[in-house]
């Protein structure tokens, strides 16, 4: 794989201007009239269903690792949830994020947390990134397939989708805090995972990178800020490997192994 690098790279405006869109809509929150009670627990349902249940569970555990297999409808419907996260299409987030495996912590990982914090948190968005090109080959198994490929088109229309219908149930509070507010808070929680769990926290594995497992992450993002367990064993369905790490998402996939809807789930052999 060859990968053009550049000394300063090109800013991608499209993305910046998104991401300038969605922090001031947020701002809008502390607008008086736009908080309710109710519309916080609109953003907080739909962090766990967005992040949780669409981004670990079903855009990185279910189809990036294949750490366990579910029926298509299931599969399906986690990633139109990981969807709602608006964070790409599925198959730019799969294969942007195999990318990184296979090339952690060196140059070709678009989000190399060797060249600082804010690079691997965010720099890397705003940016034009060379490892976008390669993500079709990283991506054969779910490229061609006709549900992926509407949901990698049409998440900006599917989000609107939604805020339509948070218009409908609840006005103008609903799409503040259920749109706005929410995505930018599990964008920056996602975010964590590629730079604050290769800078805090401690190291059980030799992983050949800067990865660590950080608990106030781990608790963010539902059991993701396991990063070193995850890198030292990628296939693992299970990221907190001791009884302390808390790893809710691993809970989630044993709670759908009890009405076999879960199957085939990989496990870390820590004696390897």
């Amino acid at each position: 794989m060859t990968i053009a690098t550049s000394t300063k790279p090109q800013i991608n405006w499209v993305n910046t201007l998104f991401f300038v869109g969605l922090h001031i809509g947020a701002l809008f929150a502390f607008v008086p009239s736009n908080f309710s009670w109710t519309a916080v627990g609109v953003a907080l349902l739909l962090y766990w269903v967005t992040g949780g249940l669409g981004i670990t569970l079903g855009f990185h555990r279910l189809v990036t690792h294949r750490s366990f297999q579910t029926p298509k409808w299931l599969e399906y419907l986690l990633v139109f949830f990981g969807t709602l996260a608006c964070q790409g299409g599925p198959i730019e987030w799969v294969g942007t994020h195999r990318i990184h495996h296979l090339y952690s912590d060196t140059d070709p990982d678009p989000h190399d947390s060797n060249k600082g914090f804010w690079w691997s948190h965010m720099g890397w968005l705003i940016h034009k990134c060379p490892a976008h090109a390669d993500v079709p080959r990283f991506t054969k198994d779910i490229a061609e397939d006709p549900v992926y490929q509407f949901l990698e088109k049409y998440f900006i229309l599917i989000q609107v989708a939604l805020g339509l219908l948070l218009l409908f149930l609840g006005g103008w509070s609903f799409v503040v805090w259920g749109i706005f507010v929410r995505i930018v808070w599990v964008y920056h929680c996602t975010w964590l995972v590629n730079s604050g769990t290769h800078k805090f926290g401690y190291r059980t594995y030799e992983s050949g990178d800067q990865s660590t497992n950080c608990w106030w992450i781990a608790l963010l993002v539902f059991g993701e800020g396991w990063h070193n367990n995850h890198h030292a064993f990628q296939y693992s369905a299970r990221h907190g490997l001791e009884w302390w790490e808390i790893d809710l998402t691993w809970m989630t996939i044993q709670f759908l192994q009890l009405f076999g809807l879960a199957k085939n789930v990989k496990l870390a052999d820590k004696k390897s």
